[in-house]
């Protein structure tokens, strides 16, 4: 097995750096997040850092780069105070990747790609049409991380929408049956598929399959 250092690493070219640290750490939800100017200009750009937080209250996460350079996600979130998050599906990824170009504030990625706006009543973000879970989020707070001049945005989700296949009994989403896809690093698009579920773990119990028979 290849060993590299931390002291080889910060001596590499800063594509194959950005490649290598970007992919090791295994996939990565695929998403865009969809916002709105005070302007009314609709934004919309694929993210790859959204996490879950917890679930009471429901809670999600997601790392803005450093803000030195203009962020127009970001201005939008913290001027109007929400956003939409919706899963990329295999049919929206080379539109999806194209929303990370640069293009000016007054623009709209909606209007340079085959994306395609949808809203619902009473929400004026708009969110992606065709996605098979798509999340309404309200800003809530944001934590700067000094070791690399990022921040942490933290929202609650206040209204979640998903295609109705998806849910099992549980409440589970089984979002594969979405073709649902996800990233391995920054361009890398790939399709998940399910293995299994397994049921809580109790110590000095087998692990049990969720569908086991038995």
């Amino acid at each position: 097995m290849k060993e590299i250092t931390a002291a080889a690493i910060a001596k590499m070219q800063k594509i194959e750096r950005l490649n290598l640290i970007n992919s090791c750490t295994g996939y990565k939800s695929a998403n865009l997040i969809a916002t709105k100017s005070v302007n009314g200009i609709n934004n919309v750009a694929v993210f790859s850092s959204i996490t879950h937080l917890g679930s009471n209250p429901a809670l999600i996460g997601f790392i803005m780069r450093p803000t030195t350079v203009p962020r127009d996600t970001y201005k939008n979130i913290t001027e109007t105070g929400y956003f939409t998050v919706n899963h990329i599906t295999v049919t929206m990824i080379s539109d999806a990747h194209h929303t990370s170009a640069n293009y000016d504030p007054d623009e709209s990625e909606f209007d340079k790609t085959n994306l395609q706006e949808e809203f619902k009543t009473d929400i004026a973000i708009p969110f992606v049409k065709g996605s098979p879970v798509q999340l309404y989020c309200k800003y809530l707070n944001e934590y700067y991380i000094k070791e690399n001049d990022t921040v942490h945005v933290i929202a609650s989700i206040e209204k979640l929408f998903y295609n109705e296949e998806l849910a099992d009994k549980d409440g589970w989403l089984q979002i594969d049956k979405g073709n649902v896809v996800a990233l391995n690093g920054l361009d890398g698009y790939c399709l998940p598929k399910l293995i299994d579920r397994y049921e809580y773990a109790r110590r000095d119990t087998p692990t049990k399959s969720f569908y086991s028979k038995e």
